[in-house]
């Protein structure tokens, strides 16, 4: 069946000119990656056989066979790392693999002018996580001692019969809960804005779960930052001082980086 490409991701050619690229195994342990100049575009790959690297079991792979995942998608991580701090990358999802040369040829080429503006926009760039997280608990004894409204309603609870105040400090709970997570919100897009005036781009992504993060808080927020390299130590200073502010109140912030673009390149 011949061999597959496995396309790790796309750097500009004088790049890979002037720097040429390191000897990194490929994606089966066995040969090197290399480069496939493609115009100003050039791609960093490894071949692999298709006897043993087809579609089919591939997925079969990911699906059954959590060693394997594990090792592979640390490899790939590593190897678009690695090519990160050489290079302006456009780094690709993991298992990116195209019949040939020719039809990885054909895409890139189909998408020169969308790349040629990510490069651009990458260079001299960083991508850095911020992940918030809040201590429920004290957070919840601040609210519901701070928030009027909860106050009023417990003063009105404690004018009624005993049966009546069962039923209502329920539904007080509940509302408390409700600001918790209300006050959650507000907290960290205040955050988030304020980080914005020091960033180009900031994205929100979806919260991951304790079994991801392995934490006994529950994540509050989960946002990715594109920042010129210039401005990463503000950056990381503003998140300081929110640290200093309020970390006796229960939160904690967790910036991470500089990681591969994945999140602010259009061809991944």
């Amino acid at each position: 069946m011949g061999e597959l490409i496995y396309l790790y991701g796309l750097i500009p050619t004088n790049e890979s000119v002037s720097q040429p690229v390191p000897s990194i195994k490929g994606f089966d342990g066995k040969g090197d990656i290399y480069t496939i100049p493609i115009g100003e575009i050039t791609a960093i790959v490894c071949s692999l056989d298709a006897n043993e690297y087809s579609e089919e079991i591939i997925k079969e792979k990911i699906n059954s066979d959590m060693e394997w995942l594990q090792e592979k998608a640390f490899h790939h991580h590593e190897t678009v790392m690695a090519l990160s701090k050489l290079y302006t990358v456009i780094p690709l999802k993991f298992c990116t693999l195209y019949k040939n040369e020719t039809s990885l040829t054909d895409t890139v080429q189909q998408n020169h002018s969308k790349m040629t503006d990510t490069f651009a926009l990458l260079e001299g760039n960083e991508e850095w996580n911020l992940k918030i997280y809040c201590n429920d608990e004290l957070l919840k004894k601040q609210v519901s001692q701070n928030n009027p409204a909860i106050e009023q309603r417990r003063e009105e609870i404690s004018q009624l019969s005993k049966g009546k105040q069962f039923f209502e400090k329920k539904k007080l709970d509940k509302l408390i809960d409700d600001e918790v997570e209300n006050e959650k919100d507000r907290v960290s897009e205040r955050i988030h804005t304020h980080l914005k005036d020091f960033v180009l781009q900031g994205n929100v992504k979806r919260n991951w779960s304790k079994d991801v993060t392995g934490r006994k808080e529950n994540m509050t927020w989960n946002s990715v930052y594109l920042i010129s390299s210039s401005k990463v130590e503000q950056f990381l200073e503003e998140i300081q001082q929110f640290e200093k502010k309020m970390g006796d109140m229960g939160w904690q912030f967790e910036p991470t980086g500089p990681w591969p673009a994945y999140h602010f390149s259009s061809f991944s």
